[in-house]
């Protein structure tokens, strides 16, 4: 087995799974190997866990990337689009693995907070200059705020540190903050497009 397709199903298991409660055994009997072929892939344990951590931030990357580069959409399409792919993304993972992330692997989880916070906010700035050159958000927003606030309330759904919203399941919190985030930044064209979205959804 290649070594991406490995990394792709162990973290398929620490989504599911955590990260703490599963050992080196597990993740070989997981996969149907043997432990000595596991360790022909990574060093120990740690260096599963950074991996993941790598393969999960290019998988994030390049998926939205992919979204963004649809020239057909609009600013409002592009956030819609982001909304699914984080809610559907989060609904794969269990709290565990974040909780276990923080607490056992520090710098792992400092990486995955560098790349939300500079990345993210990068593509939600581009995002807004988009908007606004297409007429549908308002030009005279602090807007270096409003990213901040956006890659914030990501870095809360990351840690699961929203349990009095664990009622509601992922994929309504993002598509209510998104809505939510997107009335405020655009004009009256822009929410007169985005109710007619929200719309095409329902029907």
């Amino acid at each position: 087995m290649e070594t991406e397709n490995l990394i792709d199903k162990i973290t398929g298991i620490y989504f599911r799974f955590g990260i703490k409660s599963i050992t080196m055994d597990d993740l070989a009997k997981e996969l149907g190997l043997s432990k000595k072929t596991i360790y022909q892939h990574f060093k120990d344990k740690e260096d599963v866990v950074y991996q993941v951590i790598d393969y999960h931030i290019n998988r994030q990357h390049s998926g939205i990337r992919e979204m963004l580069d649809d020239k057909s959409l609009n600013a409002i399409d592009h956030l819609l689009l982001m909304s699914k792919y984080i809610s559907g993304h989060l609904n794969q993972m269990n709290p565990a693995f974040s909780y276990d992330l923080q607490r056992y692997y520090p710098k792992a989880w400092e990486k995955l907070i560098k790349f939300k916070r500079e990345h993210v906010f990068t593509k939600i700035m581009e995002n807004i200059q988009k908007g606004i050159q297409q007429g549908i958000y308002l030009k005279d927003l602090n807007y270096e705020i409003i990213a901040n606030i956006y890659v914030d309330m990501m870095e809360m759904f990351s840690s699961g540190e929203y349990s009095k919203l664990e009622q509601y399941s992922k994929e309504e919190l993002f598509q209510t903050l998104f809505v939510y985030h997107i009335r405020g930044i655009a004009n009256q064209e822009g929410i007169k497009y985005l109710n007619n979205k929200l719309k095409e959804n329902i029907n």
